[in-house]
């Protein structure tokens, strides 16, 4: 069986990475990873915005952003992978490609997500950061942009690895609307070799093992790192404030 893989790999590998491209569109493990840092890059700002609308006093503004999150997150992806799939073009009566519309449910998904651990890095600062800012004479939107944020932000890095990693694993149901990603390109090698199937999706396990763990282990020492910078100077301004050390008079 090994042998197998090691043929296949020798054989496929240039479909396996970029799909059809240059004679075909681009696909493989390189759109994989473009669709994946597409959805995380376009849903954080998204993400940061649906935080912020369920930290805000308005009940118009957080109510239906609250319903919107808790809705796309308690569906599954699928689902709204296949509405997207079907509804857009029956709205628009434009025919969408896949890869958009796979882009467009990704964007929305993680940004329902993303927005949870932004509310909650917002909220694990504390109310005093926000009271420390409005008495250096911030407004709320100048403490959120150039204090809270920025430090929340700074926090959550981990957690936004760890998003990404997911996203990585999401975009294997694009395969259902024929996106040309790895897992696509896993079933037309398949579908070349017929004979073969458990070495070539054995191969598309490891590969998105690889990636899933070492985004993992990244993710585990930015979070070490982290940290130590955070117990740092917490550690210095309690040795700063503790009291002299009172020795002993001798007789």
């Amino acid at each position: 069986m090994i042998t197998d893989i090691i043929t296949i790999i020798k054989d496929y590998w240039l479909l396996l990475l970029i799909g059809q491209y240059p004679n075909g569109p681009l696909g493989g493990l390189a759109n994989t990873l473009i669709l994946s840092a597409l959805s995380i890059a376009l849903a954080f700002p998204i993400s940061i915005l649906f935080a912020l609308a369920r930290l805000s006093k308005w009940r118009a503004l957080r109510w239906p952003v609250t319903a919107l999150v808790y809705i796309t997150r308690g569906v599954p992806l699928l689902m709204l992978v296949l509405w997207s799939y079907f509804l857009v073009p029956l709205l628009t009566g434009a025919d969408v490609p896949s890869f958009v519309t796979m882009l467009t449910t990704l964007v929305i998904y993680q940004g329902a997500f993303l927005s949870e651990v932004v509310r909650g890095g917002i909220v694990a600062l504390g109310h005093g950061q926000m009271e420390a800012a409005k008495a250096l004479g911030h407004s709320y939107l100048g403490a959120m942009r150039f204090i809270i944020l920025p430090q929340a932000l700074y926090n959550m890095i981990p957690s936004i690895i760890s998003t990404f990693v997911s996203t990585i694993k999401d975009t294997t149901i694009g395969y259902v609307i024929n996106v040309p990603d790895l897992t696509f390109a896993a079933s037309q090698v398949n579908n070349q070799l017929l004979t073969q199937p458990f070495q070539v999706f054995l191969i598309l396990a490891i590969v998105y093992y690889a990636i899933c763990w070492s985004l993992t282990q990244v993710a585990d020492v930015i979070e070490r790192r982290i940290t130590r910078r955070r117990a740092g100077p917490s550690r210095a301004a309690v040795a700063t404030l503790a009291p002299p050390k009172i020795l002993s008079e001798q007789p």
